[in-house]
């Protein structure tokens, strides 16, 4: 294999620094968003309410897609990474709810 350039390799390192920002980034802003829902859950559980709401998630995809799509993001990876999201949340409620019932 041949020596990479040294701008190369700068520029490499470079990217590499944004992305790992960009990752440490998206897990502090995950951490927050589930603090969020973990309130949530327990203002469900507490009223009796269902872990899961079809409709909100409906929403909350729709809106999603059109964020992606205005970010030049593919619609279809974003609506896979929420639906991640939203079936952990989901559990997360359950949990909850299962704590509170006893």
């Amino acid at each position: 294999m041949s020596e990479i350039d040294e701008s190369v390799t700068a520029e490499l390192t470079r990217l590499r620094e944004s992305i790992d920002n960009i990752d440490a980034a998206v897990v502090h802003m995950l951490a927050e968003r589930f603090k969020c829902t973990q309130q949530v859950g327990v203002l469900k559980a507490k009223h009796e309410l269902p872990p899961a709401d079809p409709a909100r998630e409906s929403r909350q995809i729709a809106r999603l897609r059109e964020l992606a799509e205005s970010a030049k993001l593919d619609p279809a990876f974003a609506e896979k990474l929420l639906n991640f999201i939203i079936a952990e949340v989901i559990r997360h409620h359950e949990t909850i709810a299962d704590g509170a019932q006893r």
